[in-house]
């Protein structure tokens, strides 16, 4: 297993583990084989304990679905998927978008990715602009009707 060179009192000693299970290791002290306890101090991790919050679906869970053929559409928003840095916002408050086209680029995870409407409809509120730091679930842009 390792090697290591001791000086005890003058005197060198090269030692050899063998093997190391629970608290006994056996060890090879200058061609000689011991079994020895280990005595140590078992030290507990003070891992820190990640608590998420929960992530609503971009889509309001409120509105149905499917409304009536002449019925007013409600306010859709954009969330960001992951944790990340805004890099360019590509649309401004009162643009038309239609499903697809692209609404903002965001760094997350050292990737660039393209943040797309999910609906169509006109931009009602930008909530970020270019260099803003978002958490995942975070609203970044609105669409009404």
């Amino acid at each position: 297993m390792k090697k290591f060179k001791f000086t005890i009192q003058g005197n060198d000693y090269e030692v050899e583990v063998l093997n190391y299970e629970d608290d006994i290791a056996e060890i090879d002290i200058n061609g000689a084989v011991y079994k020895v306890q280990v005595h140590r101090e078992i030290k507990t991790t003070k891992t820190p304990k990640l608590i998420r919050t929960k992530v609503e679906p971009s889509s309001n869970a409120d509105v149905p679905k499917t409304r009536k053929p002449g019925e007013r559409k409600g306010v859709g928003v954009i969330k960001a998927p992951l944790p990340g840095t805004i890099l360019s916002v590509s649309v401004k408050q009162g643009d038309k978008v239609k499903v697809g086209n692209l609404l903002l680029i965001m760094e997350a995870m050292k990737m660039e990715n393209n943040i797309n409407a999910d609906k169509d409809g006109t931009i009602t509120n930008i909530k970020v602009n270019a260099g803003d730091s978002v958490l995942e679930g975070d609203v970044l842009v609105e669409i009404g009707e």
